[in-house]
């Protein structure tokens, strides 16, 4: 028999359960504690338990490959527990350190005794104290008078299904980021409008770092979340051969449990990021005042009203944001972190590129006047399940010159505009996402303009597309009162029209097939007469 293929996406070994199966086995572990609490503490409580059963099982791996190891070389099994208790043979293979009392085994065979709670909550201490990567990120939140001890000890039974190894040529740290990935994502959905806390839709995240190309440098994100936009610059690198310290992260979150989940989501992918000593408000508290980002990816809160606001901040270079709104305070706070030659993208909502409200349209036309804006995209709507408010993307550049032997194309006095307002593809009656060939397109469009390295590979060559691209010199940006809305500038596309007809044969052809059809009528009308008729007779 010919061997089974295997579905896209799967790489399970035989016998080995598949991620999807992975998948439903975490999710419904999840579903142990919906009904007792709420999803924000659900969140808290899985995706820590998940990471706790991680690290175990690749300990697990790793003290098996080094057992190997050792006696492959011929050295005598009474000296095999010297290089199992080696914490440098498992650090060096970026598997954490788990003591024995925190291993997944020793805790689920004392899952149904009662005290769970307290062995999980000691679990997470003692891996803690043994890993300083992990230090105050892990819950300890398992040992509390509200959660059902019960109820935790069928949860960790539930989790004991789920392998993180065994999946084919995968590392067991890629399936957890991708588990890890998939949650966020569910309880972003779960959580409502407080889900947009944490997580951004992984398109307009993809669509960011395709179009910013963080191939190398310090990456910056204020409002960081769960850390989703590190993730997406760090896989950039690596599909680009790249290796994972060709970036260096620095990040800030203002929320305790967020901040967490950050930390937890770095550690998971292998990226040593600051995201602070602790969470902090980046307008309250700057954790990183003296860094220059090369690159800046963001989502900021939209429309935030309750924010730390100083009139004599010096980041308020183009014109003092108003204390009823900080996205303006968000666009200058990143353009003060740029380096010389940096460049950011932006999510924010769409009235920021036309609001004239409480000096926000001054502060627009100043940082369009510096030559700062790079390029503007309207996205589709339905992107953010979270909120209904339409969004855009701003990209910045400090620098839109030639760059010296990057040899860009010249854009200073110009901005570009892109209508991405009817793309992307429903996944399902509320939620839209955009797809790759989508996302190729936006950022082909910018990479042709701006005559990056990767346009010059494919002979790219930046041409204006009626109704989904243009070019603007600053004065017609003037001419429109510095609006960068991008239908203002990149017009109507052509209809496009396989009728070649004559108008007046069409309304002629038309008109005598209207008449046919109230033929037809009137004939359907008379036999639907005349059958009522008959029935009233043979009554």
């Amino acid at each position: 028999m010919p061997p089974r293929k295997r579905a896209a996406g799967q790489n399970a070994l035989p016998g080995m359960p598949t991620m999807a199966d992975l998948r439903d086995t975490l999710w419904k572990a999840a579903d142990k504690l919906r009904g007792s609490m709420d999803a924000a503490q659900y969140k808290d409580f899985v995706l820590g338990l998940v990471f706790l059963k991680y690290v175990s099982d690749s300990f697990e791996e790793r003290r098996d490959q080094i057992k190997q190891e050792v006696l492959d070389q011929g050295i005598p099994e009474a000296r095999l527990d010297a290089f199992l208790d080696d914490i440098d043979e498992y650090a060096g293979h970026g598997v954490f350190w788990v003591p024995e009392e925190a291993r997944w085994t020793h805790l689920a065979e004392r899952a149904k005794g009662g005290e769970i709670g307290l062995l999980l909550d000691n679990a997470m201490d003692v891996i803690m104290k043994s890993n300083p990567a992990l230090q105050g990120v892990l819950p300890k939140i398992f040992n509390r008078d509200n959660v059902d001890q019960r109820r935790l000890g069928e949860l960790v039974d539930l989790i004991s299904d789920a392998r993180f190894t065994g999946h084919g040529d995968r590392p067991a740290r890629d399936v957890l980021g991708e588990v890890y990935e998939y949650f966020l994502e569910k309880f972003a959905r779960a959580e409502g409008k407080r889900g947009g806390e944490f997580y951004t839709p992984r398109s307009v995240v993809k669509l960011l770092v395709e179009m910013l190309e963080p191939y190398s440098g310090r990456v910056y994100d204020p409002c960081c979340g769960s850390g989703g936009m590190f993730v997406q610059a760090e896989k950039f690198v690596l599909n680009h051969r790249g290796r994972r310290d060709d970036i260096a992260v620095y990040g800030q979150e203002s929320n305790e449990r967020t901040w967490r989940l950050a930390k937890m989501n770095l550690a998971i992918h292998g990226i040593t990021g600051n995201l602070g000593p602790r969470w902090e408000d980046t307008f309250h508290g700057d954790k990183h005042p003296d860094l220059r980002a090369d690159f800046v990816l963001a989502n900021p809160p939209f429309n935030m009203s309750d924010w730390a606001r100083s009139v004599e901040d010096p980041r308020w270079r183009y014109g003092v944001p108003p204390a009823s709104n900080a996205n303006f305070a968000w666009l200058q706070h990143i353009l003060a972190k740029l380096a010389e030659r940096g460049t950011a993208g932006v999510v924010l909502a769409n009235g920021s590129m036309s609001s004239k409200q409480s000096g926000e349209g001054e502060i627009r036309a100043a940082m369009v006047e510096a030559d700062l804006v790079s390029c503007m995209v309207a996205l589709p709507p339905q992107l953010f399940r979270t909120t209904q408010i339409p969004a855009c993307l701003w990209f910045f550049a400090k620098d839109k010159g030639p760059q010296g032997a990057k040899r860009l194309a010249d854009r200073r006095g110009e901005v570009l505009f892109i209508n991405a307002s009817k793309m992307g593809t429903m996944v399902d009656r509320t939620e839209r996402t955009l797809t790759d060939e989508d996302i190729a397109k936006i950022a082909g469009a910018y990479h042709a303009w701006r005559g990056t390295a990767s346009a010059r590979a494919e002979d790219r060559k930046y041409e204006d597309e009626p109704g989904f691209c243009y070019s603007a010199t600053l004065d017609k940006i003037r001419k429109h009162d510095y609006v960068l809305t991008p239908g203002r500038y990149v017009g109507t596309g052509e209809v496009e029209s396989l009728d070649d007809e004559p108008i007046d044969g069409k309304i002629a052809r038309l008109t005598r097939e209207l008449f046919a059809h109230f033929d037809e009528s009137s004939r359907l009308e008379q036999a639907v007469r005349e059958g009522l008729e008959r029935t009233d007779v043979l009554r």
